[in-house]
């Protein structure tokens, strides 16, 4: 039940950071919402 919960709130951060990373303008930022995303990624997938 925990782990579910786990991954739905893992869910959330990662649509909200794609989607500043996809509304953000400046490139520096896009590449350091890139470089959270993908470790919130792996997490999501339970990849370790």
């Amino acid at each position: 039940m925990i782990t579910i919960i786990y991954r739905l709130i893992l869910a959330l951060i990662v649509g909200l950071v794609g989607w500043n990373l996809f509304t953000e303008k400046k490139l520096t930022m896009q590449l350091n919402a890139a470089m959270v995303l993908i470790p919130l990624v792996l997490r999501v997938l339970m990849v370790k």
